[in-house]
């Protein structure tokens, strides 16, 4: 974007959350990050018939509808980002929102990508010689590269990508035998890679057999990709030292035990999640690459960690995010294809990156929020207007509904779907009389 589209997204930031639905889509067709055909698409309800599904899935029989929002406030890495979030969970967006401002009103976020390759697996059960084995592979290595690169990634190696490495690791197992895995390393460029990689090892399984005498159990890419990590950084410069010692407890407090672990990596994916699933990427995958990394040392712990440095707080989040620009659901899905377009991304990096910040500030919200007023206050705040839905409300009985049960909220700090059907019932008996 233009310095001056640049402003223009900023000016919308103000208020967003308080325009009426159709003026939030004017806005960012204004800015130019949506089209009149993307509003359209967008007010009509997206998708109207099944045949689009019908190339992605089996047996479909219609849509699962999901809210798609944006969060605002985020600027990454000295830009400014709308973010689309695809996501059922009343807060997130709100939460992402508000934390972001602060972060952008008292400090930044800085982002990073650390290595470049995805990871293919190709598994030799039981091997007779490991030495004998390793020795063969380690000296067809830059064969075995070359040879990928010909046959199958040639289209990547095109792109400045492809496969760059091969490793050789020694499972020992529990029956006395040992079992091979070989690692291949490939840089997938924008793609997420998964196809590609799992083409290229299933291509290595002949020569690799014809070479060491030994047979292929199994070839799969792994959702582990400690070979390619994102990084986020959240400094906030201006804090009381009493909120960022708190922050940085609550950080402890995940960083030790895993019980608390696998619901701040939970509070993380809340930011993470939306995103991918906005973008037509696989949620699935990241998930499992993410826990997977979070219990490497063998305890499940915390992928984020904040930090009191005089009188800066400074929180990290590190993790596998591989994601895709190109291909799949995110090409060929019109939802996905307008989320693309609000994010404005050029790269599978760049998307990678605002995933991570995203997720580190949604992180920030929680526990932020944890060590003050409670998670509580504020999440339920934003139920509420979910519970007087459940209730039965009307349209003209919602504003009468949420604001009792906003005053129930204040006096008792809970609340919960038999609150909203008492005062539900109450407003109807006094309208009656």
């Amino acid at each position: 974007m233009s310095a001056t589209s640049k402003r223009s997204l900023f000016d919308i930031f103000k208020g967003f959350s308080k325009l009426s639905y159709i003026d939030r889509l004017k806005a960012l067709t204004e800015v130019k990050v949506l089209s009149e055909a993307d509003q359209n698409f967008l007010k009509t309800g997206g998708l109207q018939d099944v045949r689009l599904a019908e190339k992605f899935i089996e047996n479909v029989i219609g849509y699962f509808q999901i809210p798609l929002g944006v969060a605002t406030n985020f600027n990454i890495d000295g830009k400014d980002y709308i973010i689309p979030m695809a996501v059922e969970e009343t807060s997130i967006i709100a939460a992402a929102s508000k934390t972001a401002k602060w972060v952008r009103e008292n400090g930044s976020i800085a982002t990073e990508i650390i290595g470049q390759s995805i990871i293919g697996q190709i598994q030799f059960a039981k091997v007779k010689d490991f030495t004998v084995f390793e020795k063969e592979i380690l000296r067809q290595k830059n064969y075995l590269i070359e040879l990928a690169n010909r046959e199958v990634a040639f289209g990547l190696v095109k792109r400045g990508g492809g496969v760059n490495d091969l490793k050789i690791r020694k499972l020992e197992r529990d029956d006395g035998f040992i079992m091979a895995v070989i690692h291949i390393y490939m840089n997938p460029c924008d793609a997420m890679g998964a196809n590609i990689m799992n083409q290229v090892c299933e291509y290595l399984k002949t020569p690799l057999q014809e070479l060491t005498g030994e047979t292929v159990t199994m070839c799969i890419l792994s959702n582990l990709v400690d070979s390619k990590l994102t990084k986020a950084t959240v400094t906030i410069h201006t804090i009381e030292p009493e909120l960022a010692l708190k922050i940085e407890e609550a950080s402890r407090f995940a960083e030790l035990d895993s019980y608390r672990a696998a619901t701040n990596n939970k509070g993380v994916l809340n930011g993470i999640d939306p995103i991918l699933v906005a973008t037509g990427n696989d949620w699935r995958a990241v998930e499992a690459g993410i826990h997977a990394y979070a219990a490497m040392s063998g305890q499940y712990k915390s992928i984020t960690k904040w930090r009191k440095i005089g009188e800066t707080l400074v929180g990290t989040l590190t993790a596998p995010i591989i994601v895709g620009t190109v291909g799949g659901v995110t090409t060929l899905h019109p939802s996905a294809q307008i989320s693309m377009k609000l994010l404005g991304v050029t790269s599978a990096n760049e998307l990678s990156r605002i995933m991570a910040a995203v997720g580190l500030v949604q992180n920030l919200g929680a526990l932020k929020a944890l060590t003050t007023v409670g998670i509580i206050e504020g999440h339920m705040k934003l139920h509420i207007k979910n519970l007087s839905l459940g209730a039965g409300a009307t349209e003209n009985e919602m504003p009468f509904v949420v604001k009792r049960l906003e005053e129930i909220l204040s006096l008792t700090k809970r609340i919960s779907l038999s609150n909203a059907v008492e005062v539900l019932n109450d407003i109807r008996k006094q309208t009656n009389h």
